[in-house]
């Protein structure tokens, strides 16, 4: 007679099964029930929107504002409420509006001196412990109940602006007033990039302003002060019945990472340097004010990163660090550092010995100058020296020899390209004008060993007529006859293969063009009118090569003299010779030296 019972595989597997089953149930009845939850917290905050809103619509429309705010009120400008035990955090945005109806304020035709005409409205709700919650936003205007009364107040325009002069949406702006009734807004700027603050009380260099936005730089108004006497931009005036506009300039924040390596590109550890900017705070004094100037060393293993840096130009220079001076810096100093851009920077460090002058030769575009030779001498102390450039860069200045991989006078291939002038033009059709796009690839250029590429320069840096341009990319290779070809390798900022470098001196952001011999570029230009074609006279980019500074020297051991002070005598074949006194001091010091093309 069989057994009737159950084997134990067939326990466990039923087991198994019944657990999967299970865990599948708990696993949907949970979702089921955060769904449940998460639209019984919106449907909450949409209801105490609709009351927060209501209740201000009847509130007196002198009250209908922000307290220290413009326009003031008694509403704070942030609490937090509880609904069906839900704590939603309440935020209110209440600004003045100019109706176009009546004229706008600062109007040249029809000047409103009664710009308040009503009000916006907005109110956020948000919930921080509600799990996948999205915020409510109710926005709307009300009207007074009577016409509008005239004021003796003004108008404060607040812009942001990009690095290109483009509008910045959705900038924060911070505006403080300290009187004896404070004034502070915390608002964005609408699609324009614009905050107007309507009815603003007037004030002579009061009304302090910051603009900034997650991601981007911050730019602001400064406060005079013992240390910055005139800054170049003070607290804004607001005037009776006028409107003051100021602009303010942000972008998206770049990436710098800085390296000290000896000339054999062995790191350097703990490296002293100061990087300071261009941009200045400070009006009629000297020295100016940077806006950026910071002392930085890099850590144990010769690395810097800055992931916070705003674009300017930037200057390099040691600061006392007490082992090694800078023989080399790759991009050269002062160097761009465009926005949303990552790159980097290079520090050849040399051992300190006595005081020494670091000599950059460039051309009139500012690219470094290869196997230039630069002498400094003093007859009076004896010395006379004579050291060679490091190569740093290829330029091409003429294309005339057409499709013939020339890389001193030709190129690989070209579609829509006049060649026969020697500079990148459209082909002229006598008919019908000049072609509206053309590409040309250039000749394949070897830098000799294995390279780091830092940055593309391309003349006349603007075009002549705004109906044409010219945008590039780049591409490097181990070998003159890549596998796949040198198509697939031509990239722009990023790596990203459809997109171009638009500035004419632009930083590479692309990791993968470092460590290569071979290089090419793909220029394409364009014109939007057949009577106007681009002109490109000069194409060139920056590479080291086993650390060697590009365009550099750096001359030790010198005795200090200011007077007559050193000769510096700097030449090459195909460039004027040029000659330049400099007093020697105590330390390190630079020269840059430019050289014209004969």
């Amino acid at each position: 007679m069989k057994n009737g019972g159950f084997t134990l595989i067939e326990v466990l597997v039923g087991t198994a099964v019944f657990l999967v089953v299970g865990i599948a149930v708990y696993g949907a009845f949970a979702s089921l029930f955060q769904l449940a939850n998460n639209n019984q917290s919106r449907v909450i905050a949409v209801e105490l929107a609709d009351e927060q809103f209501e209740i201000i619509r009847n509130m007196p429309y002198a009250n209908i504002g922000i307290v220290s705010g413009i326009p003031n009120g008694t509403l704070p400008d942030n609490q937090n409420i509880t609904r069906g035990g839900i704590t939603f955090n309440v935020d209110y945005t209440i600004r003045d509006v100019d109706l176009p109806f009546d004229g706008t304020f600062g109007s040249t035709t029809n000047n409103d001196l009664s710009p308040a005409d009503e009000k916006f409205v907005q109110i956020a709700i948000a919930c921080p412990t509600c799990k996948g919650y999205q915020s409510v936003v109710v926005a709307g205007q009300i009207a007074p109940k009577n016409l509008e009364g005239s004021t003796t107040n003004g108008a404060l325009f607040v812009s942001a602006i990009d690095a290109n002069g483009n509008p910045v949406k959705d900038a924060a702006v911070h505006v403080s007033y300290a009187t004896t009734t404070p004034i502070i807004i915390d608002d964005t700027t609408n699609n324009a990039g614009v905050l107007q603050i309507v009815d603003a009380p007037p004030a002579a260099t009061a009304y302090n302003i910051t603009v900034t936005k997650a991601g981007y730089s911050t730019d602001q108004t400064y406060a005079t002060s013992s240390a910055n006497p005139t800054p170049s931009k003070p607290p804004a005036t607001v005037v009776a019945q006028q409107l003051t506009a100021v602009s303010f300039q942000i972008d998206k924040l770049s990436a710098l990472s800085v390296q000290s390596v000896t000339p054999m590109c062995v790191p350097v550890p703990n490296f002293h340097f100061n990087l300071t900017g261009a941009k200045i705070i400070s009006n009629n004094i000297a020295p100016a004010i940077p806006k950026y100037s910071n002392n930085l060393v890099t850590n144990g293993s010769g690395s810097l990163n800055l992931n916070s840096m705003e674009w300017d130009s930037y200057t390099v220079a040691p600061n006392s660090d007490p082992s090694y001076d800078i023989a080399g810096i790759n991009p050269p100093s002062p160097f761009a550092l465009n926005p949303n851009n990552s790159q980097n920077l290079q520090l050849v460090v040399v051992p300190k010995n006595g005081n020494s002058l670091m000599v950059s030769v460039v051309d009139n575009s500012g690219l470094p100058i290869p196997n230039a030779s630069v002498e400094l001498k003093n007859t009076g102390l004896s010395y006379d020296q004579t050291l060679i450039t490091g190569q740093g860069s290829i330029s091409q200045t003429d294309w005339s020899a057409g499709n013939s991989q020339d890389p001193v006078h030709g190129y690989s291939s070209a579609s829509g390209i006049d060649d026969s002038g020697g500079n990148i033009k459209l082909f002229h059709n006598t008919y019908g004008g000049y072609s509206l796009s053309g590409l040309l690839k250039s000749s394949t250029f070897d830098t000799g060993t294995t390279s780091n590429f830092y940055n593309i320069v391309w003349l006349p840096g603007s075009q002549s007529s705004a109906s044409t341009s010219v945008k590039f990319q780049f591409a490097t290779a181990p070998s003159s006859t890549p596998d796949g070809g040198w198509d697939s390798l031509f990239a722009g900022p990023n790596n990203n293969p459809n997109a171009y470098y638009t500035n004419a001196n632009s930083s590479f952001s692309n990791p993968s063009f470092n460590g290569n011999r071979y290089a090419r570029y793909l220029v394409y230009a364009s014109s939007t009118d057949p009577n106007y074609t681009p002109d490109v006279s000069d194409v060139g980019f920056t590479y080291t090569s086993g650390c060697i500074p590009p365009g550099q020297v750096i001359f030790q051991g010198l005795p200090v003299n200011s007077s007559p002070g050193y000769t510096i005598i700097v030449s090459k074949s195909g460039y004027q010779n040029q000659t330049v006194i400099l007093p020697i001091g105590n330390g390190w010091q630079s020269q840059t030296i430019t050289l014209p093309s004969l």
